[in-house]
């Protein structure tokens, strides 16, 4: 079936320009506000090329802009492309502002509005393929993602759910294994029940006893009364062990007993107390490696990982990566009532062009920032606090003044983000003065920079 792309425009000559341009689509035109709602409403386009100057107002950018907002309220998945003349760069870049997807300056050129209406197509269609798989996908509803990677893991961790076998979370920080551990919990016939989680390196050694197993009253000094500890919380349950290979080498010993006779003693205590939870572990650590070097039990990891599952990074989840900054960027838009509503081109390429080490722990805390800080409605790279991809708006020239305007502004662009977006450091780190880098920021047009200032 042929896509569908909306042209808006009055101008009859750019009409047949786009249709010829366009072959591979069904084109279907409006050349006002209320045909272009029209069409909208009869056709739902994926794509929409709209010019900002119609009646009753052709000499502003009124009417286009209204119709732009219109469009996304009526079809907010909808791509907009804005085409624009040589003289009305404010008006398109207030545009994209507003939520539209790239602006075009005419005069119109054949492959390049093709290149862009496919390139809006296909993030279109990649918006609409992961919305439906949101609202049809059964099972682990808080792992968020359609790569082969994560749905791998994902129905292991559904095969074990109802089981009671002890699992083993594996994967760099970040990478989610509370989210898989409270998964598979809300997953097994203990979801009812208590899901209690520590984290074994996150406490003193000489209090993560009492935290696991409890105490009794007397038993050292402040045991002002007998305290259940975590294991005994968690009764009927899920026990969350996070970083396991953290715990104290003292500790794995009566750790282990525990996990073999399914009792427990509190500190201070002599009666054994009879415990019915699950345990699942998690490290990001190399348990293999700390058993060859005596930091970490034999027995010990053999019992906790009965079924290891080892989460992959965010880096080798490629499609999964926009999919979960949209993911945040909702949730985080509404939390915090701000006006962010989608990615520019360049803050998508910038992510999926960065390594994540932070993994999704990483992408929370820069989208976080990002809906808070951001000046419009569209996060760019710089929000994010990412670089632009290298090469990704240079032409192709070999024209010197151009190449060197091109170096000089990837420079000065790197210095501000390796200096935490500080003037005088980025003007120490190029050699420069301060007064030099301003001339330099008015001369290259870099506007998001001095605007942060």
């Amino acid at each position: 079936m042929t896509d569908t792309i909306l042209v808006v425009d009055d101008d009859l000559g750019i009409q047949k320009q786009l249709k010829w341009s366009l072959t591979d689509f069904n084109v279907v035109f409006a050349d006002n506000y209320d045909s272009a709602i029209a069409q909208l409403r009869r056709h739902e386009p994926k794509v929409v090329t709209l010019d900002l100057g119609l009646p009753p107002d052709p000499a502003n950018a009124s009417e286009g802009l209204r119709i732009l907002q219109d469009i996304i309220a009526l079809a907010p998945r909808t791509k907009v492309i804005v085409v624009t003349g040589n003289n009305e760069k404010e008006n398109a870049l207030k545009a994209v502002n507003f939520g539209a997807y790239d602006f075009y300056q005419k005069p119109i050129d054949s492959d390049t509005i093709k290149l862009l209406v496919n390139r809006a197509l296909n993030l279109a269609e990649l918006e609409h393929e992961n919305s439906i798989l949101a609202k049809t996908r059964t099972g682990m509803s808080r792992i968020v993602g359609n790569s082969e990677a994560i749905q791998q893991v994902v129905k292991k961790a559904e095969k074990i759910a109802a089981t009671d076998i002890s699992t083993l979370l594996l994967g760099e920080s970040g990478t989610g294994k509370e989210v898989f551990a409270r998964s598979i919990h809300e997953h097994s016939p203990r979801k009812d029940k208590p899901f209690v989680a520590i984290n074994c390196a996150s406490i003193p050694e000489n209090l993560l006893e009492s935290e696991l197993f409890g105490y009794e009253k007397g038993a050292f000094t402040g045991a002002n009364k007998t305290t259940l500890g975590k294991i005994e919380t968690a009764q009927g349950g899920t026990l969350f062990l996070d970083e396991i290979g953290d715990m104290p080498i003292g500790l794995q010993a009566k750790m282990l007993r525990f996990l073999q006779e399914r009792v427990i003693e509190r500190v201070g205590g002599r009666n054994e107390i009879p415990v019915d939870i699950r345990v699942i572990c998690a490290t990001h650590r190399d348990l293999p490696a700390m058993v060859a070097n005596e930091s970490f039990r034999e027995d010990l990891y053999y019992r906790v990982g009965e079924i290891p599952i080892l989460i992959p990074p965010l880096r080798e989840r490629d499609q999964d990566i926009i999919l979960l900054a949209r993911t945040f960027l909702n949730i985080y838009r509404d939390e915090f009532n701000a006006k962010a509503k989608s990615f520019s081109d360049a803050a998508i390429r910038a992510m999926l062009g960065h390594k994540w080490p932070g993994n999704i722990r990483e992408m929370q805390n820069k989208l976080k920032s990002a809906v808070i800080m951001a000046e419009g409605t569209v996060i760019q790279p710089d929000d994010l606090g990412l670089m632009p991809v290298d090469g990704e708006s240079e032409p192709e020239t070999l024209n010197l003044r151009e190449v060197r305007e091109i170096a000089e502004s990837k420079a000065i662009r790197r210095a501000y983000q390796q200096s935490d977006k500080n003037m005088s450091k980025t003007a120490e780190l190029l050699g420069i003065t301060r007064p030099t880098l301003y001339s330099l920021l008015d001369k290259y047009n870099l506007e998001d920079l001095k605007n942060n200032v």
